[in-house]
């Protein structure tokens, strides 16, 4: 009989494949909008992994991730634009030297933004996590709108409330989809080591993590950092996705979204963050049309702005009512469930 690790190496790899193929497949007869949904479940899925790590894994509930995904986008983007441009788009001041003249390419700009935004994420945590509960929720939200306003008001370095236009669009199916296979390889590595065993059992119970000799804040703050550092990778990607950044961009809400995806998923889950991002991403889209006028014979239903968030407002609402663990609970995908599963069936 095959060895388990082998047979599971080779059905990821076999997986790999396949998601490859989608990918090739999808690039060449997929519409633009058809794969900017694609783009958007892929940056979704960094979004959410790199929130439910610091949330559902490790206990922390953080409201700071449009904070981070600010950081990382706008030092992308201050590295990917040319000299030139740089120059065209700062009027209100002149892009402060050496910003104005470096360039660099699209992976190291996007690892430069997550690293930037891991810096800030260790920053913070060293004073905000020795807080717990709703006043570290409450501390990071507040650093996510200290940022957004230092953002809005640094015109040499962000351009100020006009933002960065014409951000070059490098961030395709390939780039999009190899980062959330990084993320999920590391997040899942990680959670999958004595580390993340750590960080479990300070989630459960983190007096008890004390008193059995493992340094609590040390592990925080760890899984905080690698957590930002996703958001901002994932902040970095969707800069150059949408080719225009400001600071209105990342509000409240943006963090909100994304814990959306979590809760909804499941905490505690890889799995349910994934498979949330797919769920929330494609409802959104699909609910754009009931914002659209609409004819039903002599029938005409105008269009209300915003009914799309109601409805999936309600929707998150049944959710939290009637299954609060999510989709996937903290369950994992495997595929000694799925081999189990269709035996069952076969048998």
């Amino acid at each position: 009989m095959m060895d388990k690790k082998k047979r599971d190496l080779i059905l990821n790899f076999a997986c790999l494949g396949i998601l490859g193929a989608f990918l090739w497949w999808a690039d060449g007869n997929m519409d633009g909008y058809k794969i900017q949904v694609l783009n958007l479940i892929a940056i979704n899925a960094i979004l959410a992994v790199s929130l439910n790590l610091i949330y559902g894994f490790t206990g922390m509930f953080s409201l700071g991730h449009a904070g981070f995904m600010a950081v990382g986008a706008y030092t992308c983007a201050l590295l990917i634009l040319p000299p030139m441009q740089k120059e065209m788009i700062y009027i209100l001041e002149p892009l402060i030297w050496p910003l104005s003249v470096v360039q660099a390419p699209f992976f190291v700009a996007v690892l430069a933004g997550g690293i930037m935004a891991a810096i800030f994420g260790l920053v913070i945590a060293v004073p905000v996590l020795r807080l717990g509960g709703d006043y570290l929720g409450i501390a990071s939200l507040g650093f996510a709108e200290i940022i957004r306003v230092v953002f809005t008001n640094a015109k040499s370095v962000t351009n100020g409330a006009l933002g960065i236009k014409g951000i070059p669009p490098y961030a395709n199916l390939w780039w999009n989809w190899g980062w959330f296979l990084i993320t999920l390889y590391v997040v899942v590595s990680l959670l999958r080591s004595n580390f993340g065993n750590c960080l479990k059992a300070i989630r459960d119970d983190e007096v008890a993590s004390r008193a059995m000799g493992i340094d609590t804040f040390r592990y925080r703050v760890i899984s905080f950092t690698i957590g930002a550092f996703f958001a901002g990778v994932g902040g970095a990607l969707m800069g150059s996705l949408i080719t225009t950044i400001d600071p209105k961009m990342f509000t409240f809400l943006l963090t909100f979204n994304v814990l959306m995806i979590v809760v909804a998923g499941g905490l505690g889950s890889v799995t349910g963050s994934v498979l949330g991002s797919v769920v929330i991403t494609v409802l959104l889209e699909w609910l754009r049309f009931v914002e659209n006028p609409i004819d039903l014979g002599s029938i005409h239903i105008p269009g209300i702005p915003g009914m799309r968030m109601v409805i999936f407002s309600l929707a998150l609402l049944i959710i939290i009512l009637f299954r609060r663990e999510g989709m996937m609970g903290q369950r994992e995908w495997s595929w000694d469930a799925v081999i189990g599963f269709f035996s069952r069936r076969a048998g």
